[in-house]
């Protein structure tokens, strides 16, 4: 159960980030998805998860998933249970479990993740089984299971064998980014004093062919910012992180990775999938991750931008930036590392989370490849090729549909 909160301090705990996990379509692990973002690869390629040959679109960000799993507290024949979602949400969780030296034996631990498909291809193949003959039930119960929204986190509480509550995140693209920032909330307040959070979310039929149907998906390449862009493309994914107080890290002699300063969070009620087109509650949501990290827009040094390629979303983000860095502006650096791996859905914000802590980290900001002028509306700098830079604090974007917008500020660790 959650803690009751303490008597309200002077001075909140500050939250640090101890270990990060990271699946993509770059590659499995830090060291691949550094690589690949500090020098802007792309990673996109013909669908091969399922049938794409009535689609627009045929082209998406799949991750290779033909290593093994890492070992676990989990048998042999749950491993075998977990679909292609959950599998990608264990690695990453092992690889950030590992790297903070955590162990259950320590005490409870809150999980917080952030979906919008979950356990989808189960779905997926529970209707087809369903529906097409010959008739049978055989598994179908095991899928009805596994569909459940909290299964994978009860899956993650026996793989490492720690137990602690469960929130679940499905709050549209925004997911992981609100699943971080809700969990710092927690360990900030007192709480939880550890906590297991991130965003996960694997590419499906269903899912696909929806964005599809809508003409949100590019029929040529993904191109965010792009005055001639012509939509998104997909992708999927998984990143954990493990959040605790600074003085739990210290206490403990861990490695610390960045901190999370600051998080917004707002709604527009504009339109069931299109953003207010000025970007109102994106500025709302970046002007309160600022005012709760206590830094102005001079302070950032990078922003992810949300930037998903689709002709609505990019101009009502660029004005969202422009109206929220004032002079800044001109000078700030941005790029959508969408560009290099598609849009990963309840995955992508706790994705680019990660990736902002290991541009902190290594003073690098990642380049947003591809062609086209940007548009009029951006009144910033794409980050266009690799480069070094020296900068303390970024912020990352996550917008959603039906209005849901969340900010993140991160601060290097020095």
């Amino acid at each position: 159960m959650l803690f009751p909160p303490p008597s309200r301090p002077d001075v909140p705990p500050r939250v640090v980030v101890t270990g990060i996990g990271i699946v993509t379509p770059l590659g499995i692990g830090g060291a691949a998805n550094a690589e690949g973002f500090r020098t802007g690869r792309r990673a996109f390629r013909p669908v091969t998860l399922f049938d794409v040959s009535r689609q627009r679109t045929r082209t998406a960000a799949e991750v290779d998933l033909r290593s093994a799993l890492p070992p676990t507290s989990l048998t042999d024949r749950g491993t075998g249970r977990l679909e292609r979602g959950a599998r990608m949400l264990l690695i990453a969780a092992h690889e950030a479990w590992t790297e903070a030296g955590w162990a259950a034996a320590d005490g409870p631990v809150a999980q917080v993740l952030g979906t919008t498909s979950g356990g989808m291809t189960l779905g997926q193949d529970f209707y087809r089984q369903a529906v097409l003959p010959p008739a049978s039930d055989r598994g179908q119960a095991r899928r009805v299971v596994h569909y459940q929204a909290q299964r994978q986190a009860l899956d993650l509480a026996d793989a490492f064998g720690f137990h602690g509550p469960v929130t679940v995140i499905a709050n549209a693209c925004a997911s992981g980014a609100n699943a971080i920032g809700h969990a710092a909330g927690l360990v900030r307040s007192g709480r939880a004093r550890r906590v297991f959070a991130g965003g996960y979310d694997a590419l499906s039929q269903l899912v696909f062919a929806g964005f599809d149907s809508l003409q949100a998906l590019s029929p040529t390449t993904c191109r965010p910012f792009a005055a001639d862009r012509d939509g998104l493309a997909l992708g999927e994914g998984a990143a954990m992180l493990c959040l605790e107080t600074l003085a739990s890290a210290m206490h403990r002699g861990a490695g610390i990775l960045g901190e999370v300063v600051g998080y917004g969070t707002a709604t527009d009620v504009h339109h069931l999938t299109q953003p207010q087109p000025q970007g109102d509650a994106a500025l709302t949501a970046m002007r309160a991750a600022c005012a709760e990290a206590r830094v102005a827009p001079e302070d950032i040094g990078y922003v992810n931008a949300h930037g998903t390629g689709t002709p609505a979303n990019d101009v009502a983000e660029a004005h969202a930036i422009t109206r929220w860095a004032g002079a800044r502006a001109a000078a700030l650096p941005v790029s959508s590392t969408k560009a290099g791996i598609g849009h990963l859905l309840g995955a992508a914000g706790a994705v680019e989370v990660a990736v902002c802590l290991m541009a902190l980290r290594g003073q690098w900001l990642p380049p947003q490849t591809g062609e086209g002028a940007p548009d009029p509306a951006c009144g910033f700098p794409l980050v266009r090729e690799a480069r070094e830079a020296r900068f303390s604090h970024a912020l990352t974007n996550s917008f959603g549909f039906g209005g849901a917008n969340a900010s993140l500020v991160l601060r290097r660790w020095t």
